[in-house]
């Protein structure tokens, strides 16, 4: 449950755990955000003109000093390109009690209900919330202060340290949290707190900062100021194998204008090109296809969800993080209804499932051997007996009820799960609303033959088999899918990367429209033994209207590539599906057999890696874990966004994000280990041993 909250008669939150208020009476509270915390680290001022600015606090508590920072920021002409805001918060409050704070503060009333909107779901953990587009970022570091801060890796440039008294809450403010805090300063970082107690001055002093007590902010006499210059150099083990490879150290001399060139222009490579030029940068997306969106990307229509497991293995925690993620830039870029709808989904738990979707951070085993992962598809047992995580699990999935059950004519006691936060997406819309972004610029039937230094400094040039060049940036992205191997064999033999891990699969789905009055009654999707979508806008066809339609799907047909499939691999398909679809709702399933008999079939390749998760991050090109790269004469190395296999609507969207914060040294959407798993630095050790496909 949310934690526990009492109000005090002024209308001051107060909190029974620590036996402390929250904040200061609503005279000063705002007075306090501003001057104690945003004044007292130099801002507005400090992020004029900056590209962006990271800023660290401890104790989100009701979020006001991230909404008075926020505020300040959309009000500042010369703020940041982007506004990075991480908090920790070990006991998050209700979304309802957030509202009822800020109806003290008009000003911010209305960011506070877009917080509230995406205040949902925190189980212990990261979680990335995003606001303006995309420029302003929080993330919320769910669970201990110390242990939060120790797990993550992050150089901020303004540190608010808040919280509950030293008295009531001494763990806060012991010497090995400020240590962590510490951890997460570069040298210059200023900080920022209301309590001049001694012993935090003299720890903030042992961790490195120059402290000194200022004149206070009602109603308090004194505030502290400090800034981190140790007389040391700080030293921190690197968290990528690969070196951090940001821009700041790739020898372009912080460009004005960094350019880049993203080769596919499917969901990853929309993605990527969208994160970058939200940064700053000049994007040109190239594509063999005389349009985005024609390969994988092209699926009539797909579903995002999240993913579970006994363990909440690491497949089921990146998928809940791709799935916050996809939800949240569809409400910002889609129009619902239209091009998606986050109408739940319905899974079914105990059908079959490729093995390749439950065999993700496990030993790849034989096609005839039974899975080593038993407990996929089932909820960890905390998330039903702990009560600190009924709720926040609950928002997430939680055992469907008799009714959804009965209303697909399933039994009510089925084993089945509800995925509140899923629904169903258009790829292609999603992809073409990426690629609106301004910065960026698609270039179509644009098929890379071979990649080479450009004559320019620091740039690389992009060209086709008669060798004109497509494309010069200062930085290549490679999102081909299937054909990321082949892409990356182009760049010149002393700067080619090893090939990556990738298996490409086919996969068969089968859709049609409705014809007038016969659009179900249920539109979310079920999944389970493939997935079903029973209803979705198909694109305008010549009428100009968009049409209902369902699909289902998909084989799933390792090491086929051929395009379009042989007539008799259709037909085997397509019978498939309807196999699926008869065993994932025995009933429902009844009323589409003429239609299914007369339906559509649509073909494309993905791909996936061996252990089935997305590789993201900079490639090495001699081999090896060295971030020297010494061939590349001060040129960037390629960096890759693939193997999104079939879940590219719940990961693509994360994964490029990723990408971006480690390219601009920005604090990661999602935890170290998660980020790790997710690495090209992972496919280093084993590369030489293992059997690829281009």
């Amino acid at each position: 449950m949310s934690e526990i909250v009492q109000w005090m008669e002024d209308g001051t939150p107060y909190s029974p755990r620590f036996g402390d208020r929250y904040r200061s009476e609503a005279a000063h509270a705002v007075q306090q955000a501003e001057q104690v915390f945003l004044a007292g680290v130099g801002l507005p001022a400090a992020w004029a003109g900056q590209p962006q600015w990271r800023i660290l606090e401890t104790g989100f508590g009701f979020g006001l000093n991230f909404l008075a920072t926020w505020h300040a920021w959309r009000g500042d002409a010369a703020r940041s390109q982007l506004l990075h805001f991480v908090s920790t918060e070990a006991f998050p409050v209700s979304a309802d009690d957030l509202l009822r704070h800020a109806e003290q503060f008009a000003h911010l009333q209305a960011m506070a209900r877009e917080l509230a909107a995406q205040w949902w779901g925190l189980l212990p953990g990261v979680h990335r919330l995003r606001f303006d587009g995309g420029r302003v970022l929080l993330t919320l570091l769910v669970g201990d202060t110390q242990a939060m801060l120790r797990q993550q890796d992050m150089a901020v440039d303004s540190i608010y340290l808040d919280g509950f008294s030293p008295a009531c809450n001494p763990q806060m403010w012991n010497l090995h949290t400020l240590k962590a805090v510490a951890r997460c300063a570069r040298r210059g970082t200023r900080l920022a707190t209301w309590t001049i107690a001694a012993q935090v001055r003299k720890d903030l002093a042992q961790c490195g900062f120059q402290v000194n007590k200022v004149p206070g902010v009602p109603p308090k006499r004194d505030n502290l100021h400090a800034t981190f210059d140790p007389a040391w150099e700080p030293r921190k083990a690197p968290l990528w194998a690969l070196g951090v490879q940001a821009v700041k150290t790739a020898g372009l001399a912080a460009p004005l204008q960094p350019t880049a060139v993203v080769i596919g222009a499917g969901i990853a490579g929309a993605a990527c090109a969208h994160q970058l030029a939200l940064r700053g940068w000049q994007v040109t997306v190239l594509d063999a296809a005389p349009h985005p969106a024609a390969g994988a990307s092209a699926l009539p229509a797909g579903i995002f969800a999240p993913h579970t497991s006994s363990d909440d293995s690491v497949l089921s925690r990146i998928t809940r993080a791709g799935v916050r993620t996809t939800g949240q830039w569809a409400c910002q870029l889609l129009q619902e209804g239209e091009d998606w709808a986050p109408t739940g989904v319905l899974e079914r738990q105990h059908l079959a499932t490729p093995r390749d979707e439950t065999a993700a951070h496990a030993e790849i085993v034989p096609d005839n051997a039974p899975s080593r992962r038993t407990g996929a598809h089932e909820r960890p047992a905390a998330w039903s007996a702990d009560p600190a995580l009924v709720q926040a699990a609950a928002a997430w999935s939680t055992p469907a009820s008799a009714d959804v059950l009965a209303a697909q004519g399933l039994p009510t006691d089925d084993a089945a799960l509800w995925h509140t936060h899923a629904g169903w997406l258009r790829p292609a819309a999603l992809v073409h609303a990426l690629l609106r972004q301004p910065g960026i610029r698609f270039v179509g039937r644009a098929q890379v033959s071979h990649i080479k230094a450009s004559s320019e400094a620091a740039t690389w040039s992009v060209r086709d088999a008669a060798d004109a060049e497509l494309a010069r940036a200062h930085l290549v992205i490679v999102c081909a899918g299937p054909h990321s191997n082949a892409v990356l064999a182009s760049m010149p033999e002393a700067s080619a990367p090893q090939p990556l891990p990738l298996q490409s699969i086919r996969g068969q789905v089968s859709w049609a429209t409705y014809g007038n009055g016969e659009e179900p009654a249920r539109h979310h999707p079920v999944n389970g033994h493939g997935s079903w979508v029973p209803f979705f806008k198909a694109p305008a066809g010549a009428a100009g209207a968009a049409e209902p339609a369902w699909v289902m799907g998909s084989s799933f047909e390792r090491d086929v590539t051929q395009l379009p499939p042989s007539p008799a691999d259709a037909a085997r398909a397509h019978g498939d599906n309807w196999a699926k679809l008869r065993t994932l709702l025995p009933t429902a399933s009844q009323a589409y057999a003429a239609s299914f008999a007369a339906a559509r079939t649509w073909a494309q390749v993905r791909c996936a890696s061996i252990d089935r998760l997305p590789v993201v991050g900079p490639l090495p090109v001699d081999g090896n874990a060295s971030d020297s790269n010494d061939s590349l004469n001060d040129r960037m190395p390629p960096w890759v966004c693939t193997a999104m296999g079939s879940r590219g609507l719940s990961w693509a969207l994360l994964c490029a994000e990723l990408l971006a914060a480690r390219l601009h040294d920005e604090p990661l959407p999602v935890a170290n280990s998660l980020a790790k798993a997710l690495s090209t630095d992972r496919t280093l050790p084993a590369r030489a041993d293992r059997s690829v496909q281009s």
